[in-house]
């Protein structure tokens, strides 16, 4: 499935585009990117969910890669989103997996729309503001998206330029071991970051602010079960942010493994091939 073309549905007048990977018969997921990130991330699970049987629905969210971008948006738009692509796709419900930035999506819709998702997948999960220790990178990119948000556009942009040359600008960012980092991974990370900003940047920017800020959303209402995968060694999201937002949702578990942000990822790829043979079983 890998390699078809871009689809697009229309929500709120707008652009959305996703692609599709895996068995197109199969158990349907939806993957949410990172911040910045694109539908071409869900590239390193095609051949997992091929063989396990899994159809992955990836979606480019507003103002990333090929959706256009909403001048205002909530965190709990990401329900509308999520329903808008099940329909598109003629599905009643899916897996919600959420990496990074994608996390605080993919509890959001389950929390506006419950009736969609099946349970709830994070990976390296973003957590609230005021759950773990800040992190200043991320501090500054929230600073900076309120402040200029012009210039953080265009500092992701000259990364974007950047990585056309070298890659492990971009891969660097998200772990502390590029070289443990396999070619093909790397080729795909980083031409999802690429992808991610091409259109200007404004989802990233969007983001980066939206997710500094408290949650529109109770968690309490997150009443699907809800794992969580994540590093012991992530230096983006710290993980005692992580076992804080375990406890405050309802029906939550955690795996913690010693690995960073983007190998949690990549590790995971493992734990999605036995949750696809389960679901089929």
């Amino acid at each position: 499935m890998a390699g078809e073309p871009t689809k697009t549905t229309t929500i709120r007048g707008q652009t959305l585009a996703f692609n599709e990977y895996g068995d197109p018969e199969g158990e349907p997921v939806v993957f949410l990117h990172g911040t910045p990130g694109s539908r071409l991330l869900s590239g390193l699970f095609n051949d997992t969910a091929r063989r396990v049987g899994c159809r992955i629905i990836a979606p480019d969210r507003p103002g990333f890669g090929r959706s256009t971008s909403w001048p205002v948006r909530k965190l709990t738009d990401a329900g509308i989103i999520v329903a808008n692509i099940l329909d598109a796709c003629g599905v009643a419900d899916a897996r919600l997996v959420g990496f990074s930035g994608g996390g605080p999506h993919a509890l959001a819709a389950a929390a506006t729309r419950s009736n969609r998702v099946r349970e709830v997948h994070l990976v390296s999960g973003a957590t609230p503001p005021e759950m773990g220790e800040p992190v200043a990178k991320q501090q500054r990119l929230a600073t900076l998206a309120r402040r200029t948000p012009r210039l953080l556009g265009g500092l992701f942009r000259t990364q974007a330029w950047l990585a056309n040359w070298w890659p492990n600008i971009v891969v660097s960012q998200f772990t502390i071991d590029p070289q443990g980092i396999s070619d093909t991974d790397i080729h795909l990370v980083t031409s999802d970051f690429i992808e991610a900003v091409k259109g200007g940047g404004s989802g990233a920017v969007t983001e980066s602010r939206l997710l500094a800020t408290p949650w529109t959303f109770d968690l309490t209402d997150v009443d699907v079960a809800t794992q969580l995968w994540h590093g012991t060694r992530d230096e983006n999201v710290p993980v005692d942010g992580i076992r804080e937002l375990c406890e405050s949702l309802p029906d939550a578990d955690l795996t913690v493994h010693d690995t960073d942000h983007l190998s949690t990822l990549l590790a995971y790829r493992e734990s999605f091939a036995e949750c696809g043979t389960r679901d089929r079983t």
